[in-house]
């Protein structure tokens, strides 16, 4: 039984494939009953520290799950780990109600009655082949099995891929309503970052396998300012180093890291960035080490 603060630990995780290096030396740490979004473009090393993290490839440095190694130890994490990748992979010959007696004899943590209320809220039937679900019903089919399991840690890759945007309101608004709890946590992974932004707790940019940011909600929302600034107030507002900036149907647009409030006021009208906003900022500013756990 882990008795630790943090659920992950990651420490100097590196990563090759043949002569590249697509994970270069990353640190982060995610506590329990935290929500985390690990965002970057295609191939930026999420889904390589995702792998690293459910033991599913090898790597250098430490990383902690549970207090487990989880390359070497991969069985016995996996009953307080819940995975859900981008495309679900399930056993299309049986029928529904055949997969949920089979999650009973494989996963010691899998909940039937969970399961079964789930599924209660799609439009699957327990008699189905899942040969014949959708694409869409396939996916809501597999979030059930996963979010079935008693783990302490949920990894989410694109979990909603293929889904309409009512099924993606609802899972996410289920997650955090009937899933999450002080002891668990969730690491998630989506280009979909508007849609998850109001249940992160904590954020983590990526990009060409190093971290760009790490850091708390609340803490984004007091370093980062975004201003549409006033024709006249432009310079005044350049000479402050912003860390981007953008021309929108003729309104200059910037963004900084750590600028004063009452300055910033000076300058125009004042908001906090979205978070899809200050990824295109921090992603396209040139050598960006913005904010490291700052």
């Amino acid at each position: 039984m882990h008795d630790g603060a943090n659920i992950i630990e990651v420490r100097g995780l590196s990563k090759k494939f043949g002569a590249s290096r697509v994970l270069h030396g990353i640190d982060f740490s995610v506590p329990s009953g935290r929500i985390y979004g690990l965002i970057g473009h295609n191939g930026a090393g999420k889904t390589t520290a995702i792998n690293a993290i459910l033991g599913l490839t090898d790597y250098e440095g430490n990383v902690s799950v549970l207090g487990r190694e989880p390359y070497r130890n991969r069985p016995e994490l996996m009953k307080d780990v819940a995975f859900i990748s981008d495309v679900a992979s399930l056993p299309r010959f049986l029928r529904v109600s055949e997969l949920l007696d089979l999650m009973v004899h494989l996963h010691p943590n899998f909940v039937l009655a969970r399961a079964a209320e789930l599924i209660a809220d799609t439009d699957i039937r327990l008699s189905s082949r899942i040969r014949t679900l959708s694409k869409g019903m396939m996916a809501q089919l597999h979030l059930a099995i996963v979010m079935a399991i008693n783990a302490r840690l949920l990894v989410l890759d694109e979990p909603t891929l293929g889904l309409d945007i009512t099924f993606r309101k609802r899972f996410y608004r289920r997650l955090v309503e009937d899933y999450m709890d002080d002891n668990r946590s969730i690491l998630i992974t989506t280009h979909q970052v508007d849609e998850i932004e109001f249940l992160l707790t904590d954020l983590i940019f990526l990009r060409k396998g190093r971290i760009i940011l790490n850091a708390d909600m609340d803490r984004i929302a007091s370093r980062f300012t975004q201003i549409v600034v006033s024709p006249d107030m432009v310079a005044a507002a350049e000479a402050e180093r912003p860390v981007f900036r953008v021309v929108q149907l003729g309104q200059n647009i910037m963004i900084f890291d750590g600028l004063d409030p009452a300055r910033a006021r000076e300058f125009g009208h004042v908001t906090t960035p979205s978070v899809s906003d200050l990824f295109v900022a921090l992603m396209e500013t040139p050598n960006s080490e913005s904010g490291v756990e700052k």
